[in-house]
């Protein structure tokens, strides 16, 4: 293949010797949302994800678009960072928007959905797109015809991992994430528990399981004592600090737990009217609401001690778990070295990365890397030049971190307005509650966006694509 740079920093191709064709590797969020994308745009898609030929630690299905930790994807509320990255793929068509508005369970005011019907619903729409081939199989080389997009998440395999790091010259990254724990509904004492939401925002959509002083200075003290998974695979363990394991958080001190996942901050007993010493909420798993996940109690605990601690909280005595909580790794690649804020590698135009494996934390992060780089990919095939998303918007303000932050110490990060460009200095003497430049921020980005994707559609239009 023939590659010439112009001095604007486009790639020119030589179709005639290209494959019209996008390689997705992996079925994640990520990579169903790229290859999506790509289809949609009218160019042949080649999806390859190696379950159930060679399985995860994590994974349970051979579904596309399988959530194995939480089924929350968390808040939707309008003025928050998290809303504002939804509704930029929300406007932008991103189907894994769609089925989780599809699938959606209550959750308050975030998006939680089923995660089985999620799956099948996303698997579908794949299976039945005439521009995507299937391929269930482990990749274990870098495809070399067409463009590639690499989102292959937090448990890339092996043998692409070497190819990774061949390709990027640097030593394999990761940290270790956790899977928290699914009870069966019915088998939670509710004479104890008690349905609210925090500060009654979405009525009474989690279970809530109340405790006294004594009752959380116990489960701390069983829970310090409780025996761990060993972790073999590597000496060393990085923490994603937003997903600490419950047995971590609690070895930082005894309250922690308490200004953490089991904060009862905004949750009244209904029968006494006030906040419980330490709350564990519990949160809708799925449609039909026979099941339930701890919110934030991801650990790696032996599975015996797990339910010996977990079944001390007030109306879990009797629990039937549905899933223990797991630890499994976490891959992903120094970003800032190796992308461009297009999600194209720096060094090779036709190859991008997405997902997880990126850098950015978090399943609506992933989908927008997916959504970039899908576009993108299709961009290249027909010599146009890539896109970067709007420097006000929250995919823009992704993909500026995961290709320009200066650290020593590269971490994954999920979206928050310190991510975001701020207001203007003149604005935020107008503005000077925290909330409301929030607010202004987010109506700002999506202002910026609208015009900024009906400009890219119009283009496409004329384009051809």
């Amino acid at each position: 293949m023939i590659c010439v740079s112009e001095g604007s920093g486009r790639f020119v191709y030589n179709r005639k010797e290209m494959n019209e064709v996008v390689n997705v590797i992996g079925g994640g969020l990520a990579g169903v949302e790229a290859a999506w994308q790509a289809a949609e745009a009218g160019v042949k898609v080649r999806l390859c994800e190696m379950r159930p030929v060679q399985q995860t630690p994590a994974h349970k299905t051979d579904k596309l678009a399988e959530i194995v930790c939480s089924n929350s994807l968390k808040t939707d509320e309008p003025g928050t960072a998290p809303y504002l990255l939804k509704e930029e793929l929300r406007r932008g068509k991103s189907l894994v928007m769609e089925a989780a508005a599809s699938t959606r369970v209550p959750a308050g005011a975030a998006l939680s959905v089923d995660r089985i019907k999620f799956a099948e619903l996303i698997t579908e729409r794949i299976e039945a797109h005439p521009n995507i081939e299937i391929r269930q199989e482990e990749v274990k080389q870098i495809p070399s015809d067409g463009v590639t997009i690499i989102a292959t998440g937090p448990l890339t395999s092996d043998a692409l991992t070497v190819e990774i790091m061949r390709f990027t010259g640097d030593d394999q990254l990761y940290f270790y994430d956790a899977i928290a724990p699914i009870v069966a509904a019915d088998s939670i004492d509710m004479s104890i528990a008690f349905k609210a939401a925090r500060y009654d925002k979405g009525g009474d959509d989690y279970i809530n399981c109340p405790m006294d002083r004594d009752q959380y200075e116990r489960f701390i003290a069983e829970l310090l004592d409780a025996k761990s998974v060993p972790l073999k695979r590597f000496e060393d363990t990085h923490w994603f600090e937003s997903c600490l394991p419950i047995e971590e958080i609690a070895r930082r001190g005894p309250e922690t737990l308490r200004f953490g996942p089991m904060k009862p901050k905004g949750l009244r007993h209904p029968k006494t009217g006030e906040e419980p010493w330490a709350c564990v909420q519990l949160r809708q798993e799925n449609m039909m609401a026979d099941a339930y996940g701890l919110v934030g109690f991801q650990n790696h605990l032996r599975y015996g001690e797990q339910e010996r601690v977990l079944k001390l909280i007030p109306g879990l005595a009797n629990a039937e778990f549905l899933q223990f909580g797991q630890i499994h790794r976490n891959t992903f690649i120094n970003s800032p070295k190796i992308l461009n804020e297009t999600l194209a590698t720096k060094t090779d135009p036709r190859l991008f990365f997405a997902g997880q494996i990126t850098g950015v934390e978090g399943y609506v992060e992933s989908v927008a890397t997916g959504w970039l780089a899908g576009l993108n990919a299709v961009r290249v095939l027909r010599d146009q030049p890539m896109l970067t998303a709007p420097q006000t918007s929250a995919i823009g303000a992704l993909c500026r971190y995961v290709s320009n932050v200066e650290t020593k110490n590269f971490q994954p990060v999920n979206i928050t307005f310190g991510l975001l460009e701020p207001l203007p200095p003149e604005l935020r003497k107008i503005y000077r509650r925290k909330r409301e430049r929030h607010e202004v921020q987010v109506e700002r980005a999506l202002i910026d966006w609208d015009e900024w994707i009906q400009h890219f559609y119009k283009l496409s239009a004329h384009q051809g694509s």
